[in-house]
């Protein structure tokens, strides 16, 4: 039966929204701490900062031009007051242009510079780090949070300043037209505010319900589609289908009682704004009959009233906006702060190429012990020693979980040990930097992961900027060429999602034309027959052993028959070594354990083929 869904797994189904966090000075100070990714464009936000700033104040003469326009005397003195609305309405315009041009344009360029810094940082995290989150979440930062302060950049923040200068700006109009209107004004909109306030809370909480509700049936979603050969074998198309519609009931529910708590809200806030408008009118009519006001002085005055009105009525999705934009600062500086791997830049930009000396390919473990930095209590590997000399295949054999992949993570220094050190040509790894020892490196595992490009693409993925010619000369030795010329596209396919159009031999012969094509000088073949048919299995061995051709290779197996003739096998147990030798020295060993895996293995691949006889019999 399917799992339940966890508000944990919620996240990574779907891009969750920031969280929302208390606004102060130190949470503002983070915030505008990322404008660092638009210092470049600097002067541009300054102009556009003037050209909010400039329309910003321009509308606020419109309502006293307006008054003044009423309280007219002449025919010519109204043509002018008319025809100056109409200028700095003009003016207003062409700096609103150019505030939104110049806003979106550098916010767009800002936030792209913050997200190339971003996933280059995390792409230079180390294995630890992807070792403790998952996927969903670093795509969720990636994505809804440099959104959300992408909202915040472009209209958030600006239109924050904006109302802010009309709501101050209006009340200081307002004083100047009647002060004591502005105070009947004054005291009508505080109880607005607060009511607000407190509903704005109620639809705070309907909407993180019906977020984690929408979040729940996502990950529903996609479990089914990431099970989907599950559900069917089983049969429960049905029962995938009503468990959605019951997360999808629970979420409409909640949409119903979040619909109730925003419609309550508008309906408070248009009857509060409005009736504080009747107040106001009603004071000024009884001002205007007294002769105590003009005309024009009221239709001022009312319109800074409707102005103040709506400047109120966004705060509340502005400063709802502006917690979330904090929130995604903070989330997004968390990831900036985290300590990367010492990476060589200038050595990184060959990408997998070889950036030093080539290796001779020498490897040495002493009195290697590790344990996973999220497991210390379980020790993985202990005192660990062996070799591999030059050109040499060295195979790793043992049970599951006696340290053989760990092996292979230590040699690629995913991760270090905590004690003892590894040598490559007699130098312990750490005195090379990163690239320049990955460079020298090339691993083929079991699942082969292609990316969603061309074949040529994945291939050249071994050596970026190889030519046609390079690609082809790899795949040919790869036994690659032949399936890849079949296709319509050559190589040019698109292998789809994780190589899902391309079979799983054809795509380990991709991921050995990919190692050919970096040419390593020390090899890593993880379990990479396996999964495969025999004629699969025997295509890709014979590209293997090409691939295998000088250089220093580490094969981790299960399947015996594919690994005797290594130079030296090492059985693991536990986390040490308990047997070395070669096939034959290991075989004359009474009751040792590499003959009794071999015996066992024997055993079962005679029950199996007569199984499969009966069967066609």
């Amino acid at each position: 039966m399917p799992r339940q869904s966890s508000s944990a797994d919620s996240e990574t189904a779907s891009p969750a929204l920031p969280p929302k966090v208390k606004v102060t000075r130190e949470t503002l100070g983070q915030m505008f701490s990322l404008y660092f990714y638009l210092r470049p464009y600097r002067g541009q936000l300054s102009t556009g900062l003037f050209m909010l700033i400039g329309s910003s104040i321009l509308g606020l003469f419109f309502p006293l031009l307006a008054r003044d326009l009423i309280n007219s005397t002449s025919h010519g003195q109204a043509f002018r007051f008319a025809a100056l609305m109409v200028v700095i309405l003009l003016v207003q315009a062409v700096m609103s242009y150019f505030q939104s041009l110049l806003f979106n344009t550098v916010g767009e360029y800002g936030l792209s510079n913050l997200r190339r810094a971003l996933f280059g940082h995390l792409t230079e995290m180390p294995m630890t780090f992807f070792g403790q989150r998952q996927v969903g979440e670093l795509t969720s930062r990636m994505f809804a949070d440099l959104t959300q302060l992408q909202d915040a950049f472009i209209m958030a923040i600006p239109q924050f300043l904006r109302q802010s200068i009309i709501l101050l700006g209006s009340i200081g109009m307002m004083i100047f037209i009647s002060p004591r209107l502005t105070g009947v004004m004054l005291t009508c909109f505080p109880p607005t505010i607060i009511g607000a306030i407190l509903i704005g809370r109620l639809v705070g909480k309907r909407s993180r319900v019906t977020q984690d509700e929408l979040a729940q049936s996502a990950n529903i979603v996609a479990e089914a589609f990431q099970g989907i050969a599950n559900v069917k074998a089983f049969c429960n198309e049905l029962f995938e289908q009503k468990r959605y519609e019951t997360r999808l009931a629970a979420f409409l529910q909640s949409v119903r009682h979040g619909a109730k708590a925003r419609a309550a809200l508008v309906a408070f806030i248009i009857f509060a704004i409005f009736t504080a408008i009747t107040i106001v009118l009603w004071y000024g009519t009884t001002l205007l009959l007294d002769g105590k006001l003009q005309h024009g002085d009221l239709l001022g005055f009312t319109i800074y009233t409707i102005f103040i009105g709506g400047s109120i009525g966004s705060f509340a999705d502005l400063y709802s906006n502006l917690q979330r934009s904090i929130g995604a600062t903070q989330r997004v500086r968390e990831l900036l702060a985290e300590p990367a791997e010492k990476f060589d830049h200038q050595a990184g930009r060959s990408g997998g190429a070889l950036t030093a000396p080539r290796f001779r390919g020498d490897v040495r473990f002493e009195e290697v012990t590790f344990a996973y930095p999220s497991r210390p209590e379980s020790v993985v590997l202990k005192h660990l020693n062996f070799s591999a000399q030059e050109g040499k295949v060295v195979a790793l054999v043992g049970p599951s979980g006696s340290g053989k992949s760990t092996i292979a993570s230590l040699l690629l220094r995913f991760y270090d040990p905590q004690q003892g050190r590894i040598l490559f040509d007699g130098r312990p790894a750490t005195d090379y930097g990163l690239h320049e020892l990955r460079s020298q490196m090339a691993l083929v595992p079991q699942e082969v992961l292609l990316f969603g490009g061309s074949i040529a693409e994945n291939i050249a993925y071994g050596k970026p900027g190889a030519s046609q010619a390079e690609i082809e000369a790899a795949s040919r030795r790869a036994n690659a060429h032949e399936f890849i010329a079949q296709f319509p596209e050559g190589y040019q396919t698109l292998v789809g999602e994780r190589g899902i159009k391309v079979s799983g031999g054809q795509r380990q012969r991709i991921a050995i034309a990919r190692a050919l094509l970096k040419d390593p000088s020390i090899l890593i073949l993880d379990e990479a027959t396996s999964a495969l048919d025999a004629e699969s299995e025997r295509l890709v061995q014979q590209a293997l052993d090409e691939l295998m051709k000088g250089r220093t290779c580490f094969v981790i197996a299960h399947r015996l028959s594919t690994i005797r003739n290594a130079d030296s096998i090492i059985i693991l147990r536990d986390g040490a070594v308990r047997e070395t030798g070669s096939h034959d020295e290991l075989m004359n060993i009474p009751d040792g354990a590499y003959r009794r895996m071999v015996d066992l293995q024997h055993g079962a691949n005679i029950l199996t083929e007569e199984a499969e006889v009966a069967a066609v019999s």
